[in-house]
Protein backbone atom coordinates (compact mmCIF):
# COMPACT_ATOMS: atom_id res chain seq x y z
CA UNK A 1 0.00 0.00 0.00
CA UNK A 2 1.32 3.41 -1.04
CA UNK A 3 0.17 6.38 1.05
CA UNK A 4 1.57 9.83 0.13
CA UNK A 5 0.55 11.35 3.47
CA UNK A 6 1.90 11.50 7.01
CA UNK A 7 0.80 8.27 8.67
CA UNK A 8 -0.66 8.56 11.10
CA UNK A 9 -2.08 12.06 11.56
CA UNK A 10 -5.63 12.86 12.75
CA UNK A 11 -6.98 14.14 9.43
CA UNK A 12 -9.11 12.86 6.57
CA UNK A 13 -7.03 10.65 4.28
CA UNK A 14 -4.76 9.16 6.99
CA UNK A 15 -7.92 8.26 8.94
CA UNK A 16 -9.29 6.57 5.83
CA UNK A 17 -6.01 4.72 5.28
CA UNK A 18 -5.97 3.53 8.88
CA UNK A 19 -9.47 2.10 8.66
CA UNK A 20 -8.79 0.58 5.23
CA UNK A 21 -5.78 -1.25 6.67
CA UNK A 22 -7.75 -2.34 9.72
CA UNK A 23 -10.43 -3.85 7.47
CA UNK A 24 -7.88 -5.59 5.24
CA UNK A 25 -6.10 -7.16 8.19
CA UNK A 26 -9.44 -8.16 9.74
CA UNK A 27 -10.12 -9.99 6.47
CA UNK A 28 -6.86 -11.91 6.86
CA UNK A 29 -4.58 -9.93 4.56
CA UNK A 30 -1.15 -8.55 5.37
CA UNK A 31 -0.21 -5.02 4.37
CA UNK A 32 3.17 -3.42 3.78
CA UNK A 33 2.54 0.32 3.97
CA UNK A 34 4.98 2.71 2.28
CA UNK A 35 4.42 6.24 3.54
CA UNK A 36 6.03 9.57 4.38
CA UNK A 37 8.86 9.83 6.94
CA UNK A 38 6.71 11.51 9.58
CA UNK A 39 3.52 10.73 11.46
CA UNK A 40 2.53 8.81 14.57
CA UNK A 41 3.63 5.18 14.79
CA UNK A 42 0.83 2.63 14.43
CA UNK A 43 0.99 -0.96 15.61
CA UNK A 44 -1.49 -3.39 14.08
CA UNK A 45 -1.35 -7.15 13.53
CA UNK A 46 -0.71 -7.80 9.85
CA UNK A 47 0.75 -4.33 9.15
CA UNK A 48 4.36 -3.36 8.47
CA UNK A 49 5.21 0.32 7.94
CA UNK A 50 8.09 1.41 5.72
CA UNK A 51 8.85 5.12 5.75
CA UNK A 52 10.60 6.94 2.92
CA UNK A 53 13.79 8.91 3.48
CA UNK A 54 13.53 12.37 4.99
CA UNK A 55 13.82 15.61 3.05
CA UNK A 56 16.22 17.95 4.89
CA UNK A 57 14.47 20.65 6.97
CA UNK A 58 11.00 19.28 6.14
CA UNK A 59 9.11 17.94 9.15
CA UNK A 60 5.47 18.11 8.02
CA UNK A 61 3.33 18.67 4.96
CA UNK A 62 0.06 20.56 4.81
CA UNK A 63 -3.19 19.10 3.53
CA UNK A 64 -3.70 19.26 -0.22
CA UNK A 65 -1.32 20.01 -3.11
CA UNK A 66 1.98 21.61 -2.22
CA UNK A 67 5.50 21.97 -3.62
CA UNK A 68 6.81 20.05 -0.61
CA UNK A 69 5.11 16.95 -1.98
CA UNK A 70 7.37 16.84 -5.03
CA UNK A 71 10.56 15.69 -3.21
CA UNK A 72 8.50 13.66 -0.73
CA UNK A 73 6.77 11.74 -3.50
CA UNK A 74 10.07 11.21 -5.32
CA UNK A 75 11.57 9.55 -2.24
CA UNK A 76 8.33 7.67 -1.67
CA UNK A 77 8.67 6.24 -5.17
CA UNK A 78 12.17 4.96 -4.42
CA UNK A 79 11.02 3.31 -1.19
CA UNK A 80 8.03 1.69 -2.91
CA UNK A 81 10.27 0.41 -5.71
CA UNK A 82 12.68 -1.12 -3.18
CA UNK A 83 9.80 -2.93 -1.47
CA UNK A 84 8.44 -4.14 -4.81
CA UNK A 85 11.82 -5.62 -5.72
CA UNK A 86 12.40 -7.27 -2.35
CA UNK A 87 9.09 -9.06 -1.74
CA UNK A 88 6.51 -10.87 -3.84
CA UNK A 89 3.15 -9.11 -3.61
CA UNK A 90 -0.30 -10.06 -4.83
CA UNK A 91 -1.55 -6.50 -5.36
CA UNK A 92 -0.60 -2.84 -5.15
CA UNK A 93 -3.04 -0.52 -3.37
CA UNK A 94 -2.44 3.21 -3.76
CA UNK A 95 -4.05 6.31 -2.27
CA UNK A 96 -4.51 9.70 -3.94
CA UNK A 97 -1.56 10.70 -6.19
CA UNK A 98 0.27 7.57 -5.02
CA UNK A 99 -1.76 5.88 -7.76
CA UNK A 100 0.76 7.19 -10.31
CA UNK A 101 3.48 5.22 -8.55
CA UNK A 102 1.15 2.30 -7.98
CA UNK A 103 0.02 1.70 -11.55
CA UNK A 104 3.62 1.71 -12.78
CA UNK A 105 4.79 -0.73 -10.11
CA UNK A 106 1.75 -2.96 -10.59
CA UNK A 107 2.43 -3.11 -14.33
CA UNK A 108 6.08 -4.03 -13.75
CA UNK A 109 5.13 -6.66 -11.16
CA UNK A 110 2.23 -7.93 -13.31
CA UNK A 111 -0.20 -7.73 -10.41
CA UNK A 112 -3.55 -5.90 -10.12
CA UNK A 113 -3.74 -2.35 -8.88
CA UNK A 114 -6.31 -0.79 -6.53
CA UNK A 115 -6.71 2.98 -6.77
CA UNK A 116 -8.14 4.41 -3.55
CA UNK A 117 -9.71 7.66 -4.74
CA UNK A 118 -10.39 10.05 -1.86
CA UNK A 119 -10.90 13.09 -4.06
CA UNK A 120 -10.58 14.33 -7.62
CA UNK A 121 -7.01 15.55 -8.09
CA UNK A 122 -7.95 18.38 -10.51
CA UNK A 123 -10.67 19.51 -8.09
CA UNK A 124 -8.08 19.73 -5.31
CA UNK A 125 -6.31 22.46 -7.27
CA UNK A 126 -9.47 24.56 -6.98
CA UNK A 127 -10.43 23.62 -3.42
CA UNK A 128 -6.99 24.55 -2.10
CA UNK A 129 -6.45 27.48 -4.52
CA UNK A 130 -3.12 25.90 -5.45
CA UNK A 131 -2.83 27.18 -9.02
CA UNK A 132 -4.96 28.60 -11.82
CA UNK A 133 -2.68 27.20 -14.54
CA UNK A 134 -4.62 25.35 -17.23
CA UNK A 135 -1.53 23.32 -18.06
CA UNK A 136 -1.16 22.04 -14.50
CA UNK A 137 -4.86 21.21 -14.38
CA UNK A 138 -4.61 19.26 -17.64
CA UNK A 139 -1.64 17.32 -16.30
CA UNK A 140 -3.63 16.40 -13.17
CA UNK A 141 -6.59 15.38 -15.34
CA UNK A 142 -4.36 13.17 -17.47
CA UNK A 143 -2.84 11.52 -14.39
CA UNK A 144 -6.29 10.90 -12.94
CA UNK A 145 -7.49 9.29 -16.17
CA UNK A 146 -4.42 7.05 -16.24
CA UNK A 147 -4.89 5.92 -12.63
CA UNK A 148 -8.55 5.08 -13.19
CA UNK A 149 -8.08 3.28 -16.50
CA UNK A 150 -5.04 1.29 -15.37
CA UNK A 151 -6.60 0.02 -12.12
CA UNK A 152 -8.41 -3.28 -11.66
CA UNK A 153 -10.55 -1.70 -8.92
CA UNK A 154 -11.25 1.94 -8.03
CA UNK A 155 -12.40 2.51 -4.45
CA UNK A 156 -14.40 5.74 -4.05
CA UNK A 157 -15.50 7.30 -0.77
CA UNK A 158 -18.71 9.02 -1.92
CA UNK A 159 -21.25 8.83 -4.77
CA UNK A 160 -20.02 12.02 -6.46
CA UNK A 161 -16.59 10.44 -6.96
CA UNK A 162 -18.22 7.34 -8.41
CA UNK A 163 -19.96 9.57 -10.95
CA UNK A 164 -16.64 11.25 -11.74
CA UNK A 165 -15.02 7.86 -12.40
CA UNK A 166 -17.89 6.84 -14.69
CA UNK A 167 -17.39 10.00 -16.75
CA UNK A 168 -13.77 9.03 -17.33
CA UNK A 169 -14.28 5.29 -17.84
CA UNK A 170 -17.81 3.89 -17.98
CA UNK A 171 -16.42 0.36 -17.66
CA UNK A 172 -14.34 0.99 -14.54
CA UNK A 173 -15.05 -1.35 -11.64
CA UNK A 174 -15.81 0.90 -8.68
CA UNK A 175 -16.51 -0.03 -5.09
CA UNK A 176 -18.11 2.63 -2.91
CA UNK A 177 -16.69 2.48 0.62
CA UNK A 178 -17.75 5.48 2.66
CA UNK A 179 -15.43 6.69 5.41
CA UNK A 180 -17.77 5.36 8.06
CA UNK A 181 -16.09 2.49 9.92
CA UNK A 182 -17.71 2.85 13.31
CA UNK A 183 -16.28 1.03 16.30
CA UNK A 184 -16.56 0.78 20.07
CA UNK A 185 -13.99 3.58 20.24
CA UNK A 186 -16.74 6.02 19.20
CA UNK A 187 -18.53 5.72 22.52
CA UNK A 188 -17.96 8.18 25.35
CA UNK A 189 -19.26 8.47 28.89
CA UNK A 190 -21.08 11.40 30.51
CA UNK A 191 -18.11 11.67 32.87
CA UNK A 192 -15.76 12.20 29.92
CA UNK A 193 -18.15 14.72 28.36
CA UNK A 194 -18.35 16.60 31.65
CA UNK A 195 -14.56 16.69 31.82
CA UNK A 196 -14.45 18.26 28.35
CA UNK A 197 -16.82 21.02 29.42
CA UNK A 198 -14.82 21.74 32.57
CA UNK A 199 -11.51 21.75 30.70
CA UNK A 200 -12.88 24.24 28.17
CA UNK A 201 -14.43 26.42 30.88
CA UNK A 202 -17.98 25.81 29.74
CA UNK A 203 -20.94 25.86 32.07
CA UNK A 204 -22.80 22.65 32.69
CA UNK A 205 -25.92 23.95 30.92
CA UNK A 206 -24.39 26.28 28.32
CA UNK A 207 -25.58 25.36 24.79
CA UNK A 208 -22.51 24.16 22.87
CA UNK A 209 -22.19 24.35 19.09
CA UNK A 210 -19.32 22.10 18.04
CA UNK A 211 -17.19 21.99 14.89
CA UNK A 212 -14.53 19.27 14.46
CA UNK A 213 -12.02 18.89 11.65
CA UNK A 214 -9.43 20.81 9.71
CA UNK A 215 -9.34 24.56 9.26
CA UNK A 216 -8.84 24.60 5.48
CA UNK A 217 -10.63 27.41 3.65
CA UNK A 218 -13.12 25.11 1.91
CA UNK A 219 -14.48 24.06 5.32
CA UNK A 220 -16.44 27.33 5.53
CA UNK A 221 -15.30 28.58 8.94
CA UNK A 222 -15.83 32.17 7.83
CA UNK A 223 -19.49 31.31 7.28
CA UNK A 224 -19.63 29.65 10.71
CA UNK A 225 -18.20 32.68 12.54
CA UNK A 226 -20.57 35.08 10.77
CA UNK A 227 -23.54 32.83 11.51
CA UNK A 228 -22.48 32.51 15.14
CA UNK A 229 -22.66 36.30 15.49
CA UNK A 230 -26.37 36.08 14.64
CA UNK A 231 -26.84 33.11 16.95
CA UNK A 232 -25.11 34.91 19.83
CA UNK A 233 -27.38 37.91 19.47
CA UNK A 234 -30.40 35.64 19.97
CA UNK A 235 -28.84 33.20 22.44
CA UNK A 236 -26.20 34.97 24.50
CA UNK A 237 -25.59 31.76 26.46
CA UNK A 238 -24.51 29.76 23.38
CA UNK A 239 -20.84 28.89 22.90
CA UNK A 240 -18.96 27.80 19.79
CA UNK A 241 -16.24 25.17 20.23
CA UNK A 242 -13.79 24.22 17.48
CA UNK A 243 -11.72 21.05 17.83
CA UNK A 244 -9.03 21.06 15.16
CA UNK A 245 -6.50 23.25 13.41
CA UNK A 246 -2.74 23.53 13.80
CA UNK A 247 -1.37 26.42 15.93
CA UNK A 248 -1.04 28.82 12.98
CA UNK A 249 -4.55 28.03 11.79
CA UNK A 250 -5.95 28.47 15.29
CA UNK A 251 -4.28 31.88 15.52
CA UNK A 252 -5.88 32.92 12.22
CA UNK A 253 -9.19 31.48 13.41
CA UNK A 254 -9.07 33.60 16.56
CA UNK A 255 -8.60 36.70 14.41
CA UNK A 256 -11.54 35.69 12.21
CA UNK A 257 -13.74 35.10 15.26
CA UNK A 258 -12.80 38.49 16.73
CA UNK A 259 -13.48 40.20 13.42
CA UNK A 260 -16.91 38.57 13.29
CA UNK A 261 -17.63 39.71 16.83
CA UNK A 262 -17.73 36.25 18.39
CA UNK A 263 -14.27 36.08 19.95
CA UNK A 264 -15.73 36.07 23.48
CA UNK A 265 -18.09 33.14 22.83
CA UNK A 266 -15.69 30.98 20.80
CA UNK A 267 -13.40 28.34 22.31
CA UNK A 268 -10.52 26.87 20.31
CA UNK A 269 -9.57 23.43 21.61
CA UNK A 270 -6.86 22.87 18.97
CA UNK A 271 -6.10 19.50 17.40
CA UNK A 272 -7.38 16.72 19.62
CA UNK A 273 -6.42 13.03 19.63
CA UNK A 274 -8.97 10.88 17.83
CA UNK A 275 -9.82 9.10 21.09
CA UNK A 276 -11.07 12.38 22.62
CA UNK A 277 -13.49 13.37 19.86
CA UNK A 278 -16.41 11.15 20.99
CA UNK A 279 -16.38 12.93 24.36
CA UNK A 280 -16.47 16.30 22.58
CA UNK A 281 -19.46 15.15 20.54
CA UNK A 282 -21.28 13.97 23.64
CA UNK A 283 -20.56 17.28 25.40
CA UNK A 284 -22.10 19.26 22.52
CA UNK A 285 -25.72 20.21 21.83
CA UNK A 286 -25.37 20.89 18.09
CA UNK A 287 -22.79 19.65 15.55
CA UNK A 288 -22.00 21.82 12.53
CA UNK A 289 -20.44 21.36 9.11
CA UNK A 290 -20.44 24.68 7.21
CA UNK A 291 -18.40 23.38 4.25
CA UNK A 292 -18.68 25.75 1.30
CA UNK A 293 -16.77 23.98 -1.50
CA UNK A 294 -16.03 20.52 -2.81
CA UNK A 295 -18.17 17.43 -3.33
CA UNK A 296 -16.56 14.81 -1.08
CA UNK A 297 -18.48 13.96 2.09
CA UNK A 298 -16.54 15.21 5.15
CA UNK A 299 -15.29 12.29 7.22
CA UNK A 300 -16.67 13.92 10.36
CA UNK A 301 -20.24 13.55 9.08
CA UNK A 302 -20.25 9.80 9.74
CA UNK A 303 -19.02 10.30 13.30
CA UNK A 304 -21.60 13.06 13.75
CA UNK A 305 -24.31 10.61 12.65
CA UNK A 306 -23.24 7.99 15.18
CA UNK A 307 -23.34 10.54 18.02
CA UNK A 308 -27.11 11.01 17.82
CA UNK A 309 -26.74 14.78 18.15
CA UNK A 310 -28.52 17.18 15.73
CA UNK A 311 -26.39 18.14 12.73
CA UNK A 312 -26.55 21.51 10.97
CA UNK A 313 -24.93 21.45 7.53
CA UNK A 314 -25.05 23.40 4.28
CA UNK A 315 -27.41 22.01 1.66
CA UNK A 316 -24.64 21.17 -0.79
CA UNK A 317 -23.76 17.90 -2.54
CA UNK A 318 -20.85 17.41 -0.14
CA UNK A 319 -23.50 16.80 2.54
CA UNK A 320 -26.71 15.85 0.74
CA UNK A 321 -25.28 12.65 -0.78
CA UNK A 322 -25.36 11.30 2.81
CA UNK A 323 -27.66 13.62 4.80
CA UNK A 324 -31.34 14.33 4.27
CA UNK A 325 -33.93 16.49 6.00
CA UNK A 326 -34.74 13.62 8.32
CA UNK A 327 -31.14 13.23 9.53
CA UNK A 328 -29.92 16.85 9.63
CA UNK A 329 -30.97 20.49 9.51
CA UNK A 330 -29.81 21.42 6.01
CA UNK A 331 -29.49 25.12 5.28
CA UNK A 332 -28.51 27.56 2.61
CA UNK A 333 -24.88 28.63 2.44
CA UNK A 334 -25.51 32.13 3.81
CA UNK A 335 -24.79 33.31 7.34
CA UNK A 336 -28.48 34.03 7.95
CA UNK A 337 -29.61 30.58 6.81
CA UNK A 338 -26.90 28.77 8.72
CA UNK A 339 -27.67 30.77 11.87
CA UNK A 340 -31.35 29.89 11.49
CA UNK A 341 -30.40 26.21 11.36
CA UNK A 342 -28.32 26.43 14.54
CA UNK A 343 -31.04 28.35 16.38
CA UNK A 344 -33.66 25.84 15.26
CA UNK A 345 -31.54 23.01 16.67
CA UNK A 346 -31.03 24.86 19.97
CA UNK A 347 -34.59 26.09 20.42
CA UNK A 348 -36.54 22.98 19.43
CA UNK A 349 -35.22 20.09 21.57
CA UNK A 350 -37.95 17.69 20.45
CA UNK A 351 -37.15 18.16 16.76
CA UNK A 352 -33.42 17.95 17.45
CA UNK A 353 -33.85 14.70 19.36
CA UNK A 354 -35.89 13.18 16.52
CA UNK A 355 -33.31 14.20 13.92
CA UNK A 356 -30.48 12.87 16.09
CA UNK A 357 -32.24 9.53 16.57
CA UNK A 358 -32.85 9.21 12.83
CA UNK A 359 -29.19 10.02 12.14
CA UNK A 360 -28.04 7.43 14.64
CA UNK A 361 -30.29 4.80 13.03
CA UNK A 362 -28.84 5.59 9.60
CA UNK A 363 -25.30 5.16 10.97
CA UNK A 364 -26.16 1.84 12.62
CA UNK A 365 -27.75 0.37 9.50
CA UNK A 366 -26.13 1.77 6.36
CA UNK A 367 -22.76 2.85 7.78
CA UNK A 368 -21.89 0.03 10.17
CA UNK A 369 -18.48 -1.62 10.36
CA UNK A 370 -20.02 -4.83 9.02
CA UNK A 371 -21.09 -2.97 5.87
CA UNK A 372 -17.65 -1.38 5.60
CA UNK A 373 -15.96 -4.78 5.92
CA UNK A 374 -18.24 -6.36 3.30
CA UNK A 375 -17.45 -3.69 0.73
CA UNK A 376 -13.74 -4.08 1.42
CA UNK A 377 -14.19 -7.81 0.81
CA UNK A 378 -15.87 -7.04 -2.53
CA UNK A 379 -12.94 -4.87 -3.60
CA UNK A 380 -10.47 -7.64 -2.73
CA UNK A 381 -12.51 -10.30 -4.51
CA UNK A 382 -12.59 -8.24 -7.70
CA UNK A 383 -8.77 -8.30 -7.77
CA UNK A 384 -8.70 -12.03 -8.45
CA UNK A 385 -12.01 -12.30 -10.32
CA UNK A 386 -12.26 -9.34 -12.71
CA UNK A 387 -15.91 -8.41 -13.35
CA UNK A 388 -17.52 -8.57 -16.77
CA UNK A 389 -18.01 -5.08 -18.28
CA UNK A 390 -21.79 -5.50 -18.20
CA UNK A 391 -21.97 -6.29 -14.49
CA UNK A 392 -23.28 -3.76 -11.92
CA UNK A 393 -20.99 -1.15 -10.45
CA UNK A 394 -20.83 -2.67 -6.97
CA UNK A 395 -21.44 -6.43 -7.26
CA UNK A 396 -21.04 -8.80 -4.34
CA UNK A 397 -18.23 -11.25 -5.07
CA UNK A 398 -17.77 -14.66 -3.48
CA UNK A 399 -14.65 -16.56 -2.54
CA UNK A 400 -10.97 -16.00 -3.43
CA UNK A 401 -9.09 -12.94 -2.22
CA UNK A 402 -5.47 -11.88 -2.50
CA UNK A 403 -3.56 -12.54 0.70
CA UNK A 404 -0.91 -9.82 0.59
CA UNK A 405 -1.33 -6.18 -0.37
CA UNK A 406 1.63 -3.95 -1.15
Amino acid sequence: MIAPQPFFEPRGTPFSEFHRIRALTDLGHTVDLVTYPFGQNVTMAGLRVFRSWRVPFLTRVRIGPSLAKIPLDALLTLTAARRALSTRYDAVHSHEEGGVIGVILATLLRVPHVYDMHSSLPQQLTNFAFTSSRLVRRVFQALERMMIRRSRVVIVICPSLEDAVREIDAGAHTVLIENAPGSADDHATPVAAGAVRRTLGLGEHAPVVLYTGTFETYQGLDLLFDAMAIVSAARADARLVLAGGDPDQVARGREQARAAGVGDVTVFAGERPAAEIPAYLLAADVLVSPRSRGTNTPLKIYQYLRSGKPIVATRLLTHTQVLGDDTALLTGASKEAFADGILAALNDPARSAAIGASAQHLAATKYSYAAYLERTRQACSALVTPPEPSEPARPARPAGVAKDVA
